[in-house]
């Protein structure tokens, strides 16, 4: 019986290893999509949370070798969809049990990352330049950075909206429209070309 106990906690070391590796190399990235959906630090930061302790859950039926940042992606926007369908319904209720059993294994990883705690993508960009695609409408701004910062593919961006690539393409495309239109005189003020239509 005892042996059984410690092969099972060497399985259970060999997964959080393996997750440490795959899945927590992308808490920034998850950490900003988060801040883009919420608009909120400690939301976000929640959601995150949330995300990491499914992820964990279900890590076992991840099939190794895929995209993990664009699994963990998904998550995160299912856990933001049902989170925001059940806060409707029932304010204020929080599963501690799950947060208890998995907070030990990411909460190293966070501490040392500081990118994590402030909005590591606005940063990244001119006030202005960020001003600008979060007044974008959600449809559009989703797309753009999950294309345009976050680098997926519109197959993944596609399952991650759970609309057809079609959609995803055409949100891009007046989206990144609307956003030239806004940045326009930033453009200018910083010496681009904004007369070549490129």
């Amino acid at each position: 019986m005892k042996e059984k106990k410690q092969m099972l906690s060497a399985q259970e070391q060999l997964k959080q290893q393996e997750f440490q590796e795959e899945a927590v190399a992308h808490i920034n990235s998850l950490y900003n999509y988060a801040l883009h959906l919420t608009m909120n630090p400690d939301d976000a930061h929640d959601l995150v949370q949330e995300t990491y302790l499914k992820a964990y859950k279900f890590f076992n039926s991840f099939e190794r070798g895929t995209n993990c940042k664009a699994w963990l992606f998904k998550i995160l926007k299912n856990n933001y969809i049902n989170k925001f369908r059940k806060n409707a319904r029932e304010p204020g209720k929080v599963d501690y049990d799950l947060i208890k059993d998995f907070y030990h294994t990411i909460k190293d990883v966070q501490s040392d990352t500081t990118e994590a705690e402030s909005d590591f993508f606005h940063s990244l960009l001119h006030e202005e330049v960020y001003q600008a695609l979060q007044s974008l409408p959600e449809e559009f701004r989703e797309v753009i950075q999950l294309c345009d910062i976050e680098g997926f593919t519109y197959e993944e961006i596609a399952n991650m909206v759970e609309s057809p690539i079609g959609t995803v393409r055409s949100r891009l495309y007046r989206g990144r429209k609307l956003l030239r239109a806004k940045l326009e005189d930033y453009a200018k003020k910083h010496g681009y070309d904004t007369e070549s239509g490129d």
